[in-house]
């Protein structure tokens, strides 16, 4: 997944200022340990931080991690795997799902990779990072954890992957996807581990009984939805609209017994197939009687990114018949958004659409 950095990067760094947005007999250190699925209900437990249990009531809610890229994974043709590993990561928390981290890429150059450290040592991170001539400013990219392998008894061993589109034309962080080697430095921004409390970058926020489930998406909501889809319970139901590029593409996707999986090859204008996978999968009315027209929003000028929360909606909703999930390029989420909330009834409380990114438009 590709967000605008304004969007969390900003909140992000507001937290932080506050509390201080992809392989002889002696004995071996233990492997890492997969964290099982947190699950046992039709809906969402609560976020888990893995077996540390001694948290810090001042500790940030993000901060940097340093690893290095241990191993790079080509899952499907549009799809590479980036497995970084280190130390620093044992402490990275991990409440799954859609959870968001940030890639930190220095530009060229030895003073690039000083930006990155100053950063990274830096309270007001992100004020600094704004103020960085653009030469040796960092290049800051947001990403969906893929999966994360905590390693308490030998904590250089802990593991995260991250999934990223390999496409053109290259932009920055694209780059790097297609040029990056074994051995890199990489700096990772992310939930800490030791704060007590709810670090944010969490959007998959289902009501506690949920009936059915909605996830819809292209290429960059992809690792999400299938991290949902492994954590959800095998009692869960729903429905899955992917738009990808290539149609080998559709390998990428884990099996969930409870959901039908619908996956098209991108053909002309990016969400045109996407859309029709919906008129021809979703036709049935959500039983709102009430005509919804949602606000219209200026994708090219605004952030579309719509998570009901609190008593507004989302968990708090205590319960709903659907929850959709919708995210990927803006322009594409605006026009299921309306068709989704006007034509076909969906309660805008139990509904999250998220525009990761804006066609023509670099994120930053």
């Amino acid at each position: 997944m590709q967000t605008n950095l304004a969007q969390s990067a900003g909140a992000v760094a507001q937290r932080g200022n506050t509390a201080a947005q992809r392989e002889s007999g002696a004995a071996q250190p233990a492997a890492p340990r997969r964290a099982a699925s947190p699950l046992t209900s039709q809906t969402p437990a609560a976020p888990r931080r893995g077996r540390i249990v001694q948290t810090d009531a001042a500790a940030p809610p993000f901060r940097f991690f340093n690893s290095q890229l241990l191993k790079i994974t080509q899952l499907t043709p549009t799809m590479r795997r980036f497995t970084l590993r280190g130390a620093s990561l044992n402490q990275l928390a991990d409440p799954g799902f859609d959870q968001r981290i940030k890639l930190v890429l220095p530009t060229a150059g030895e003073s690039a990779a000083a930006a990155v450290e100053e950063l990274a040592a830096a309270s007001d991170w992100y004020q600094r990072w704004s103020e960085m001539p653009e030469a040796v400013r960092p290049v800051i990219r947001t990403y969906t954890t893929r999966e994360v392998r905590h390693c308490d008894s030998a904590p250089e061993l802990s593991e995260v992957d991250i999934d990223a589109v390999v496409h053109t034309p290259a932009g920055p962080a694209s780059r790097w996807v297609q040029s990056a080697q074994p051995g890199d430095t990489v700096w990772l921004l992310g939930p800490n581990r030791r704060y007590s409390g709810d670090s944010g970058g969490l959007d998959f926020v289902p009501p506690p009984v949920t009936m059915w489930h909605l996830l819809a998406g292209d290429e960059t909501a992809a690792p999400a939805i299938s991290r949902i889809l492994e954590q959800l319970p095998k009692a869960a139901n729903g429905i899955v609209l992917l738009e990808l590029p290539n149609p080998a593409d559709g390998a990428y996707l884990p099996h969930h017994p409870g959901f039908k999986i619908f996956v098209t090859a991108r053909k002309d204008a990016h969400g045109e197939e996407l859309f029709r996978l919906f008129s021809q999968n979703f036709k049935v009315r959500a039983g709102v009687t009430e005509r919804q027209d949602p606000c219209d929003i200026d994708v090219d000028r605004e952030l579309l990114w719509e998570v009901p929360r609190g008593a507004a909606g989302g968990a708090e909703l205590q319960s709903t018949g659907v929850y959709a999930w919708v995210a990927g390029e803006a322009g594409m989420v605006k026009r299921i958004r309306r068709y989704l909330i006007r034509d076909m009834g969906i309660d805008r409380r139990s509904a999250a659409f998220m525009g990761y990114w804006r066609e023509g438009r670099a994120q930053d």
